[in-house]
């Protein structure tokens, strides 16, 4: 079917699809407008009368849900009062309210927004109209739309925010000007893949990085954000974290893989650097033995490798991150048997180094570099039993 045009709201509404077509915004229609709530008695009931107002005056049928996430205020009574279905979530948390209301939503299209009366939720067209035209997340701009005088934090507009946008950028690749934008829409259909888990703030990131990794088009419009009346929930340092821990988890070859190969390199180089130069690098007045920092980056590096590649595998199998060309190289190709003669050669060769410094050492005799041969048989030892160990804990998790 083909897009009607709203004669009230002015924008572009599909109807019901065929097979053929793009996902249509609404299949009824019905929006389901869902807002958190902990204590927003002085809200509350502001934000759900505009989304009521709204849907009225736009013509489309649709829900306003409150999620109260164990308000001791008179939000609930107000909220009801108001108009709005009220759900409850027992456990706290701004992703545990959202993750409830989605489920309970009803529409075809979701739409997002807290109920501090921080956002407009007397004027919600622009949002939802990119979904007409093919978008499956649209996200409200705050630095586009305007900011009201101390409605942000310094520290959220220019670090906060910024950093957190750069993040996104890099472990998933899509450009978001404002990734903390609490007022989004996005198609109900989406929700399964989304596979939203975070309690936290950190839902807002989790959301978008799930969204460009399943493929979804996202798109951003303006959005007018306005100073919260009652004193904010957030918690820079904590939420901030929240933040950081899910995208860095989310990202294994970033927070694991690279490191550990970069240190790995690091560790051959250092060993090499010890074996050429067996008396130490002369730096000014002090003499550097690098045999122990050879040892540490390498057993370090190559420990935070096979940690990253347990996660990405674990995060594969688990369907929280897309199969990559290495994870399928490693299902096509990696054979568990192989990986265990090589740690018992590491392992193996490692022993039987220090065994014969062992032996000389204790008949009296010397053995040129023996200071660095030792190191690098308890690095041999270390690797060959980490080897070992990740090739058994990474088939069990693979495993159907």
């Amino acid at each position: 079917m083909t897009s009607t045009l709203d004669a009230t709201a002015g924008m572009a509404m599909p109807t019901a699809r065929t097979p053929d077509s793009h996902p249509g915004v609404l299949d009824g229609p019905h929006v389901s407008i869902v807002m958190p709530c902990l204590n927003e008695e002085a809200t509350v009931g502001i934000c759900v009368t505009k989304a009521r107002r709204w849907l009225e005056g736009a013509g489309l049928p649709g829900e306003v849900i409150v999620v109260d996430n164990g308000s001791t205020d008179a939000s609930v009574p107000i909220a009801i009062s108001a108009g709005a279905r009220v759900v409850t979530e027992q456990r706290r948390g701004y992703g545990s309210a959202y993750i409830r209301g989605f489920a309970e939503a009803r529409g075809e299209v979701i739409v997002m927004g807290d109920s501090d009366d921080t956002y407009d939720f007397s004027n919600l067209s622009s949002l939802i109209e990119p979904l007409g035209a093919g978008y499956d997340l649209v996200l409200g701009n705050r630095f586009r739309g305007g900011l009201e005088p101390d409605a942000m934090p310094w520290a959220h507009r220019y670090l906060g925010t910024p950093v957190i946008n750069f993040l996104i950028r890099l472990f998933s690749g899509v450009r978001i000007g404002d990734s903390q934008s609490g007022l989004r829409a996005f198609r109900r259909a989406a929700q399964p893949a989304l596979q939203l888990r975070s309690a936290g703030m950190e839902l807002a990131s989790e959301m978008i990085v799930r969204a460009a990794r399943t493929g979804m088009r996202i798109t951003e419009v303006p959005t007018r954000y306005y100073a919260r009346q009652a004193p904010s929930k957030l918690s820079t340092v904590r939420d901030g974290w929240r933040h950081l821990r899910f995208l860095l988890l989310a990202a294994p070859d970033f927070l694991f893989v690279l490191p550990g190969l970069l240190l790995t390199v690091l560790g051959l180089a250092t060993f090499a650097i010890s074996f050429l130069s067996p008396t130490g690098v002369t730096l000014r007045s002090l003499t550097w033995q690098p045999v122990f920092a050879g040892a540490i980056f390498l057993a370090i590096g190559v420990n935070s490798a096979l940690l990253g590649v347990i996660a990405k595998i674990h995060a594969c199998s688990r369907g929280l991150l897309p199969e990559d060309a290495w994870v399928r190289i490693y299902r096509r190709y990696f054979r568990l048997e192989w990986v265990l003669l090589l740690a018992v050669v590491l392992f193996v060769g490692g022993g039987i180094v220090d065994a014969v410094l062992f032996a000389v050492w204790t008949s009296g005799g010397r053995v040129e570099s023996g200071l660095q041969l030792a190191a690098l048989a308890q690095t041999l030892l270390i690797v060959g039993a980490e080897l070992g160990m990740s090739a058994f804990l990474v088939v069990a998790i693979d495993s159907p």
